[in-house]
């Protein structure tokens, strides 16, 4: 088995990155959607949100209002640390029930774990290569507000809330430059999947 950790600021093009791993034959577990199931409604996870932010975070279906919960979360440090407390722990056991799964299904399986936060989780050690996937920051604003419809003020936030670049920078084994063309990042992504070992 193979374990790569997949990382990146937000915008900077991990799913173009994950999504071409996945199409030459990895397989991706992915710690946003992790983190939509650790609080889907009904969950343990659902239910501590609520209790901790209120119900002013609920959309009118019922569902989490994710929109209202960033808000708050990305303008106090404080709050967002609240909520890693609740949805981390949850991301970890689900995200270590798919790798086991995928390991029982296929032991030479290469999986991508896709991770924002993977400085931020300290779980270096885990992984057989760390790729970060960066771009510049103006890069990455453009992107959040053209693609998102964040604001300028919002796309700031985001992407500062997150580790710096030079954090990431410095975990990385292999670096893919998403700064430039799609066929450009594309490339970095074969040429990064024929160097890995094969059984």
């Amino acid at each position: 088995m193979y374990l790569i950790g997949l990382t990146g600021g937000i915008a900077a093009g991990k799913s173009a990155v994950s999504s071409r791993l996945v199409e030459l034959g990895a397989v991706l577990v992915d710690a946003d959607e992790l983190s939509r199931e650790a609080v889907a409604p009904g969950s343990p996870g659902f239910a501590r949100v609520v209790d901790t932010f209120g119900e002013a975070v609920l959309a009118p279906d019922g569902s989490l209002d994710r929109a209202a919960l960033g808000a708050i979360i990305f303008a106090d440090p404080d709050r967002r640390a609240a909520l890693n407390g609740i949805v981390h722990p949850e991301v970890r056991r689900l995200s270590r029930e798919r790798m086991d799964a995928a390991f029982a299904v296929d032991p030479d399986a290469i999986v991508v774990y896709d991770v924002p936060l993977l400085v931020e989780s300290g779980a270096l050690s885990t992984y057989d290569l760390i790729v970060v996937v960066d771009a510049p920051e103006w890069v990455r604003q453009e992107r959040l507000e053209t693609l998102r419809g964040m604001s300028t003020d919002d796309a700031r936030r985001r992407i500062h809330s997150q580790s710096t670049d030079a954090e990431r920078r410095a975990i990385a084994d292999v670096t893919i430059d998403a700064g430039g063309t799609v066929e450009q990042t594309l490339a970095q992504v074969d040429e990064l999947w024929a160097s890995l070992p094969r059984t």
